[in-house]
């Protein structure tokens, strides 16, 4: 038996009490995940809206192989009115478009050191588009809530093992936050039906909160009357400094700034080639349930800081714009980009350490030659 195997299964578990890597190099596993995962190229930031093929992607176990006409949702637990819905039934409520960010909670795990062997990602866990669907208390409203109900229930038809354990993807939302105006059981993206890599026919979106929420391939809603103890909720998506301990659950979206990397790059090393003169260097920030109030450019690596231009949101749960003016000259710099959202929080300098990787928001970091 290796270390990290499960005993019983010979399966390596690096989940719950999984191992932390303290060098630069990349393993087998994480590779694995690389190659299933994607996230959105950088020059992807100069669109207002991420195109769908770009967008990021996060898939835990396989992607069901479902069919919409057979597919039904199951509304149960402590309503009134429980029952089966289809397709056509959720498409022929009232329905919204809302443009909307979303960020994997695990984003820039892999600038971490040691860091937790999982999915290695950079910068790029990030995408904005338009999702088109129901608001789900629409759909909890027709059901008929029970006063003894205090969380909302999701279960995806998506089915593994993580950290030992063999589950179905669940997670929970607390009634009041369920029940906000701008949670969504959304049917289509930019557009169209949902991909499904992005959970067809039918998934939630929860905007302001990390993309684990906005659970995919949607069979099940329950209302309960007991917080919800499953995988997903005790034991992953946790801020914690160990693997004994609880932690807390990760849950908004903390502030962010990434700019669109300037120049050319070089092939092997991502470096950026950039001809001195005057450049607009740009990029996007967002703040989860708050606004971003300042973004500020260092091309010193932090000793200096100057303010960028910062755009209004088009929609509360968007990106928004911003611009900096550089005249650059030859040299080699390495540039960096914080945000500040209406709450006063900062991106630090450094990641603030925790075991998992999780809600990690350092400032973003570009190493550019000026020729």
């Amino acid at each position: 038996m290796k270390p990290g195997e499960d005993p019983v299964t010979g399966i390596p578990q690096f989940g719950e009490g999984g191992r932390l890597v303290e060098d630069q190099r990349f393993y087998l596993e994480e590779v694995k995940l690389a190659n299933r995962n994607r996230g959105m190229p950088l020059e992807g930031l100069r669109y207002d809206v991420t195109p769908t093929g770009m967008h990021y992607l996060l898939v835990h176990f396989d992607i069901p192989a479902l069919d919409a006409e057979a597919w039904r949702l199951e509304i149960g637990g402590r309503v009134a009115r429980p029952g089966l819905l289809t397709l056509a039934d959720i498409r022929d409520l009232p329905a919204v478009t809302r443009t909307v960010t979303m960020e994997c909670a695990g984003n820039g795990r892999a600038l971490l050191n040691p860091r937790y062997l999982s999915q290695p990602w950079f910068a790029e866990a990030i995408g904005t588009a338009q999702w088109t669907g129901v608001p789900l208390h629409s759909v909890l409203d027709r059901a008929g809530i029970d006063d003894s109900a205090c969380e909302v229930l999701f279960t995806g038809c998506d089915r593994g093992m993580q950290g030992g354990v063999l589950h179905d993807y669940q997670r929970s939302l607390t009634l009041t936050d369920a029940l906000r105006d701008e949670v969504l059981l959304v049917y289509a993206m930019n557009g169209r039906p949902l991909e499904p890599q992005h959970g067809y026919p039918l998934r939630l979106l929860v905007p302001s909160w990390y993309g684990m929420t906005s659970v995919k391939w949607l069979a099940r809603i329950e209302a309960i009357a007991k917080p919800f103890h499953g995988y997903q909720m005790d034991h992953a998506y946790r801020v914690r400094q160990s693997p004994d301990e609880p932690g807390d659950p990760v849950t908004r979206i903390r502030v962010r700034a990434l700019m669109v990397p300037p120049g050319v790059p070089d092939w092997m090393t991502r470096i950026r080639l950039l001809t001195a003169g005057h450049v607009v260097i740009e990029g996007r920030a967002w703040a989860g349930e708050h606004r971003v109030d300042c973004v500020e450019l260092s091309t010193d690596d932090g000793h200096t800081w100057e303010r960028a231009k910062v755009e209004p949101a088009p929609e509360p749960f968007c990106w928004q714009s911003w611009s900096w003016p550089w005249a650059a000259v030859p040299g080699r710099y390495r540039l960096r980009v914080r945000a500040t959202d209406s709450a006063g929080n900062r991106q630090p300098d450094e990641s603030d350490w925790n075991y998992e990787g999780m809600a990690n928001n350092e400032c973003q970091a570009v190493e550019v030659i000026v020729t």
